[in-house]
């Protein structure tokens, strides 16, 4: 017997697999979203490995942002995680939202990362 997935599940399962098949083997910058602050990881699936992050917890961000909840600080961290990410020798990435709407916070990150110089 299979279980219900919520809503929140189905998406990302939805969003996974359409990466997976439209991403041919690129990495993938992966962004987690909380109430207070925000998080953003550069992953190799094939090796199981994440090879830059980036959040609003790391301690010159927490000095520098009023608060780790808002537009400025995930443009902040998407800054972050790209100048990361191309020390790393990455430049092109597939953006994966998980659960969450692009729009906002999750938007100010992604444009701050194609700035930044990553791909997507």
């Amino acid at each position: 017997m299979t279980e219900k997935l919520s809503t929140e599940a189905r998406r990302r399962q939805r969003l996974r697999y359409s990466l997976k098949q439209k991403g041919n083997g690129r990495l993938r910058l992966s962004v987690f979203r909380s109430g207070k602050h925000i998080y953003a990881q550069v992953i190799d699936d094939r090796a199981g490995r994440t090879l830059a992050a980036a959040s609003s917890l790391e301690k010159p961000m927490r000095e520098e942002l009023k608060t780790g909840a808002d537009k400025g600080a995930a443009a902040a961290v998407g800054k972050l995680v790209a100048e990361r990410a191309l020390a790393a020798g990455v430049t092109a990435v597939v953006f994966d939202r998980g659960p969450y709407l692009y729009h906002g916070r999750v938007k100010a990150l992604a444009d701050a990362a194609r700035e930044g110089g990553l791909s997507f």
